[in-house]
Formats: C-alpha cells, sequence, structure tokens
C-alpha cells in the first residue's frame, strides 16, 4: 500500500500496540560461602530450603562435633520468609574434585559407562570396602550417594538406573531419582546421555575474566550425577528389528555400587575450623578470606547471572584477610548496579566504635550493613548459635517482596521483625542507636514485647540524598531491571516513532503500577524527537530520559501533645 497521497484518497494505516507486555522478570538473592557438598563454585539456582539441603546439605560432622556452616542457616532463613529462589555459589579451600563409579556390563568386559557426582569432596566417597549385612556401606552418609541396576532388557536393549542415598540398605532403600528404559544407543530418545545428561562445568579464569566453561553435549537433568565415558551401542538392533549379539552383552550387569577417588575436605588440615562467634581473620568456617576471591569475580557477570541481593556471611571487613574481599563484593555492586550487597563490618563482641569506624571506610549506596550479632537455633543442629547480621538480612528483604514491594522500607516493627532471631548480641540504648545510624549503620534493636527488630535502613553512602535510604535504592534496582528488559528488546529495532511508542506503552504503565502501589509520588518518561534528534538517530542511538520522584519512609515521626485549660476551643 502507498505511504504517502498523490490524489485525492484516504491512507489508512495501522499501527499494532495490541502485544501483550510480559511483567518484569523476578530475581532473588545470591550467597557466596561454603557447603557441606555441591559443585564448588558453579553458582546453583535452588528454590526452596529442602532443594538447598538436596544440593548442599545441612549439618557439618567434625569429629563429635556437629556445625552448620552459615550459608545454610541464612538460606533456611530466606526461604522461611518468603524468598523464591536462591543463587549459590560454594566456595572451598584447596583443590575438590567429583567421586566416580564405573559400571559392569554382562560380559564383565567392558565399563558400559561411568558415573560422577556433581558435588565434589571427599564427602562423596563411599566405596571402602565391601558392602556389609543388608547391603550398607560403612562410609555411607546422608550427604553422599550409590548407585542401582535393578532391571536389565536385552532384547528391548534397555535398563533402569536408581540413584539411592549412601546411607541406607537393601530392605529400606532411600531412592533420590529413579530413571527407567534407558539405552546405550545414541540414535534413541532415552539414550542415557540425554536424559541424566553429561556437562562438566568448571571455573576458568582468563586474565582478569571469570567464568563457566562447559563441556559435554546434553544439560544435566539429574541433580546427583552426571555420566561419562559412555561405551555407546549404535542402532541396537539389525534390520529385522532384533537385538545385535555383539551389542546385547554390552548393557550393564544387574548389580549395585558406590563411588569414590573425590578429593577435597571439608575441614582443612593443619589449621581449626572456626565457626559461628568463633569466626577470626584466620579461619572462617574452614577457609580463608582469599578462598572467596574467584567466586566473587565471578558473579559480576551482569549477563549470566541475575540477583538482587547478594552477601557472603562469614567474611568480616575489620579482619584483615576479609577486608578486600569484601571491598570487592560492593565494588562489584557498584559496576553491576542492579543489586545491594549486605557485609559485616565487625566480628562478634565488637564496640560500638569500631563498627562506626568501619563504616567511614564505605562509601555508596549499593551496600548496607547491620549490627548487632544475632543468636538463633540452628536449623539443622537445634542449637543456640550466634551468627553475623548478613546471614539473616536478605531473610528480611524477602518478606519485604513477598508482602509489601521492594520500595518499602525493609525495616520496622511491621517488616523489620526477625522471628528466627532469639536475642542479639547486646541490647543497643537509644544513644547507641544514634551514633550507629548517624554513621550509616543499621541498628538491629530490642524491644520489650515486640522482640528484636531491624530499625534503621540506611545504605552507605555518605552524601544526603535519596538514595540513602535502601527502600529506595532497591526501588531504582527494580525499575531499572525492568526498564532495561523492555530496551532489550529494542535493540536492532528501526528508530522509528513506532518502536519509541513500543517503549513508553510498556514503560509508562508499569511506572503508574508503582506509583499506585506507593513507590513514586510522580514520574515522566520522554523518548521523541526532542531527545531523538537527526544527529542522535544518525549515530545508531535511541535516547530515553526517565524521571522519577521516589516516595519517602517516616522514619522521624514527631507527635505535639498540646494541653489546654478547660473550656478552651481546639484549633481547627
Amino acid at each position: 500500500m502507498a505511504e504517502i497521497l498523490l490524489s485525492p484518497g484516504v491512507l489508512a494505516r495501522e499501527n499494532d500496540q495490541s502485544q501483550v507486555t510480559q511483567g518484569p522478570r523476578e530475581f532473588g538473592a545470591a550467597i557466596i560461602g561454603p557447603a557441606v557438598k555441591g559443585p564448588v563454585e558453579v553458582p546453583t539456582l535452588v528454590t526452596s530450603f529442602s532443594e538447598y539441603l538436596a544440593v548442599f546439605g545441612g549439618a557439618l560432622t567434625s569429629g563429635s562435633n556437629i556445625y552448620s556452616y552459615l550459608t545454610s542457616i541464612s538460606a533456611n532463613n530466606y526461604f522461611q520468609n518468603g524468598g523464591r529462589s536462591l543463587l549459590v555459589t560454594r566456595v572451598t579451600s584447596g583443590s575438590f574434585s567429583s567421586a566416580t563409579s564405573s559400571i559392569d556390563d554382562i560380559d564383565a568386559a567392558a565399563t558400559p559407562f561411568v558415573l560422577e557426582t556433581l558435588s565434589e569432596g571427599n564427602i562423596m566417597n563411599n566405596d571402602s570396602g565391601s558392602e556389609g549385612t543388608n547391603n550398607i556401606l560403612a562410609n555411607g552418609t546422608s550427604d553422599n550417594i550409590r548407585w542401582e541396576i535393578p532391571s536389565v532388557n536385552t532384547s528391548s536393549g534397555t535398563f533402569s538406573l536408581v540413584i539411592r542415598r549412601g546411607d541406607d540398605k537393601i530392605n529400606q532403600k532411600i531412592v533420590l531419582e529413579s530413571y527407567s528404559n534407558l539405552s546405550l544407543d545414541p540414535y534413541s530418545p532415552n539414550y542415557i546421555a540425554k536424559v541424566i545428561g553429561d556437562v562438566d562445568k568448571n571455573l576458568v579464569q582468563e586474565g582478569t575474566d571469570y567464568y563457566i566453561q562447559e563441556s559435554g553435549s546434553y544439560p544435566n537433568i539429574s541433580r546427583y550425577v552426571r555420566v561419562k565415558d559412555i561405551n555407546s551401542t549404535p542402532n541396537y538392533f539389525d534390520n529385522n528389528g532384533d537385538a545385535k549379539d555383539a551389542y546385547t552383552g554390552s548393557l550393564p550387569a544387574v548389580s549395585s555400587g558406590s563411588f569414590g577417588g573425590a578429593e577435597g575436605s571439608n575441614i582443612p588440615a593443619g589449621r581449626p575450623a572456626n565457626f559461628y562467634n568463633s569466626i577470626d581473620s584466620n579461619d572462617t568456617q574452614g577457609l580463608l578470606g582469599s578462598d572467596y576471591a574467584d567466586a566473587i569475580a565471578l558473579l559480576s557477570n551482569t549477563d549470566e547471572y541475575k540477583y538482587n541481593i547478594i552477601s557472603a556471611p562469614g567474611l568480616i571487613n575489620d579482619y584483615a584477610n576479609h577486608t578486600a574481599q569484601i571491598t570487592s563484593l560492593v565494588n562489584n555492586s557498584i559496576s553491576r548496579g542492579d543489586c545491594i550487597a549486605i557485609i559485616d563490618l565487625v566480628g562478634y563482641g565488637a564496640q560500638v566504635n569500631a563498627v562506626k569506624t568501619e563504616a567511614a571506610g564505605f562509601d555508596s549506596s549499593y551496600a548496607a550493613t547491620y549490627w548487632p550479632w544475632l543468636q538463633t537455633v540452628d536449623p539443622n543442629t537445634s542449637e543456640l548459635v550466634y551468627i553475623p547480621a548478613s546471614a539473616m538480612i536478605p531473610g528480611v528483604y524477602a518478606y519485604t517482596d513477598a508482602s509489601s514491594d521492594p520500595w518499602f522500607a525493609p525495616a520496622g516493627i511491621t517488616r523489620g521483625g526477625l522471628g528466627q532471631v532469639v536475642r542479639a548480641e547486646r541490647k543497643l540504648t537509644t544513644t547507641q542507636r544514634d551514633t550507629l545510624y548517624e554513621a550509616n549503620v543499621n541498628p538491629i534493636a530490642t524491644f520489650p514485647q515486640t522482640g528484636v527488630v531491624v530499625f534503621g535502613q540506611k545504605t552507605l553512602q555518605k552524601k544526603a540524598s535519596a538514595l540513602d535510604r535502601v527502600n529506595v535504592r532497591r526501588l531504582l534496582i527494580a525499575l531499572k531491571s525492568y526498564i532495561t528488559q523492555v530496551s532489550d528488546t529494542l535493540v536492532f529495532e528501526q528508530n522509528t516513532i513506532a518502536t519509541r511508542n513500543n517503549f513508553l506503552s510498556q514503560v509508562n504503565p508499569y511506572l503508574e503500577s508503582v506509583q499506585q502501589r506507593q513507590g513514586l509520588y510522580a514520574f515522566k518518561v520522554v523518548m521523541d524527537d526532542t531527545n531523538n534528534t537527526p544527529d542522535v538517530i544518525d549515530r545508531n542511538q535511541l535516547v530515553g530520559a526517565i524521571y522519577l520522584q521516589p516516595t519517602k519512609t517516616a522514619e522521624f515521626i514527631l507527635l505535639d501533645f498540646n494541653i489546654l485549660p478547660t473550656g478552651a476551643t481546639f484549633p481547627a
């Protein structure tokens, strides 16, 4: 149809603005720290605490003592308070590797395939010695696994595989995963690598860049194992549809087995592992501060990893061996611009002035800190333990998001209550809370009848502005996240009025909804000829200007009680 009229007539144009706009993708928290098991330095998304326990384990047994990592305590609190997703990156000290197990074939002549655990560390080993009474493994635990081939069908070329918990027995099997009709034929839809997965992931450093390198062809479906070194049986059937004699003996035999060969200890040799309030500069839960460096650098990748909160409970800024990692955590949040770092400044037993001194070393709206330490019930051991505030604060943010919105203050009696906290390390006086808040440290207060409450919501930004408050910073993070998602769809589109209207038709309704939900007083979005002039268009740029008036919270409430004489008239 002609785009211009050369003679009298009517030009009917279409401008389709009826596309269904998806809501913003929501991102949860990220946590860096040690775990009982799991992949090392491979960020892994979990959506419940039970899933966390399955992948990363719960309590750690060392001799006669049982401990929980702060990572586990924080994950439990986060999900208890409504968190939906948690990106967990396990860090370790020293070299760690996976455990493997080779499966025998029917002819006992070769290995059909090898199973390898996704978890790393010697906690996955349980193959020393033969199976005992009732098929028990001497080194089988609730944290490691075993396998079983319960059935094989040579005529169909299929078999079953069961992944069991390491501490079960033949008459009380604890099945974690079960796969049926598996095949060694790569042309079969049930080819074992397709069904279970064969991808191996490893952290690689290239200069100052860190990334996860993957090898393998099929994504890992199993939560526990991957397959490798498969002795395939391509085209298992001959032209008559009968199984080839050369292949029938290549299937795995009905059997069971265990895993071994993994390296890496959660409790390092040669130095004590310090937990809870015993953490110091020399050891934090069996780790050194430098052990966190690679994971922090890896999570700086904004394209690969999405989250809006990040913490590394166990790193303490005033410990000399932790300072560099805390600084990196904050700097990464600044450079990403889409998350806020929750950090701890001082160890257990510190004084108010020490907290104030440490806070003076930071100046950023992308970081916040809370004090003092907190006592809680360890979810894995049921013992009372003291933990740093950063282990609990992501749960406060999660509760705020679930009950209200990110732009509401994660503080106060309504949203800042710490229900899983028994007591704070110390009860702060009003003067101490004032001192901390002036230093941009969010105090955790204790009130009679109410309990322990987060009673501040400042960022570590020194300059007085709207962004010195957590709720405003988190508002900006939420808005930038959504508007960036919309903008991503416009890259390489034509720089025309239709494209700009497409942007405005998605952004304006979203900002209106934020305004209705008390996030903004007012806003204005400009993307038209005024900021997309011909020279801007010629530079292949599309420019938008977004003006925001964030809502402020009532942190200082002044109530004047006026006593009047009898008969006085109340003012209008």
